[in-house]
């Protein structure tokens, strides 16, 4: 499943990690409609071994946005369609088969922005910065964007982000809501891979409702939310795993939390 524009490389022990690398350093991992079909359909074909995966980018870059290059001419409803089709690819990176972290460093520009809102953890290096350009370009956001950047960041904020083309840097970026670990230079994918590992090693059931239960039950009203939560809670501590590993806490084999 790789290709001159992105790489699949299965990892682990037990091939429970997924690393998705964007290859089009050249173009500063911009995003074309290939690549954004390739990691639909990298996503809808993990071996069943993977357990979670990182996403990162090649070069000095994460993903500097659309490539503008390949910007067609289109009418109104060939623009909804293609839209629609990054839709489908990002939903297959946030509501797929396995938790996704993102590793950046260098621009998370525009769709590169979208991507990683897509992924469930962003972890950061001090060279990241963020940007949505779009508003300069006459263009506006189509990958998603407009719905999970607000809910990392606040509606405000993403709109100040596009009307001044205003640019936070990595320290400001993680400060906000645009990831959730802030590394030294050079080290945000060795920090993601050890939290895919660690995710890996979660009751799948767990990281299914994780990913696919929690943000639907943050949209719900609360009652609503509650009675999802109650049926997802018995579901999950139904499972044998989830048993084994109550068992072995509560027989002392299981790990206590410690002070971080």
């Amino acid at each position: 499943m790789s290709s001159e524009d992105i790489q699949l490389e299965i990892c682990g022990a037990h091939n429970e990690i997924a690393v998705i690398r964007l290859t089009r350093q050249k173009k500063r991992n911009a995003l074309n409609d290939g690549l954004i079909l390739a990691i639909r359909n990298l996503f809808d074909n993990l071996p069943a071994t993977v357990r979670a995966a990182v996403i990162e980018g090649e070069g000095e870059h994460f993903c500097a946005g659309l490539d503008l290059s390949e910007l067609q001419e289109r009418d109104a409803g060939q623009g909804m369609q293609h839209s629609r089709m990054w839709h489908a690819a990002l939903e297959r990176v946030q509501f797929g088969p396995v938790p996704v972290i993102a590793a950046l460093h260098g621009a998370v520009v525009g769709g590169g922005l979208e991507l990683a809102s897509a992924c469930h953890i962003r972890v950061a290096d001090e060279s990241t910065f963020y940007a949505l350009p779009e508003g300069s370009r006459g263009i506006f956001v189509g990958g998603g964007g407009a719905v999970r950047i607000p809910r990392l960041i606040g509606a405000a904020r993403m709109a100040d982000m596009m009307f001044t083309g205003r640019v936070y840097n990595a320290q400001d970026g993680e400060r906000i809501g645009l990831a959730q670990y802030l590394v030294p230079t050079g080290s945000a994918f060795a920090r993601a891979f050890e939290l895919a590992e660690r995710i890996a090693k979660n009751a799948p059931l767990t990281n299914y409702a994780l990913m696919h239960a929690l943000p639907r039950i943050a949209e719900q009203p609360a009652d609503q939310g509650l009675f999802t939560e109650a049926m997802m809670a018995a579901i999950a501590q139904s499972a044998p795993e989830a048993k084994e590993r109550v068992r072995d806490f509560l027989e002392g084999r299981a790990a206590k939390v410690q002070k971080a």
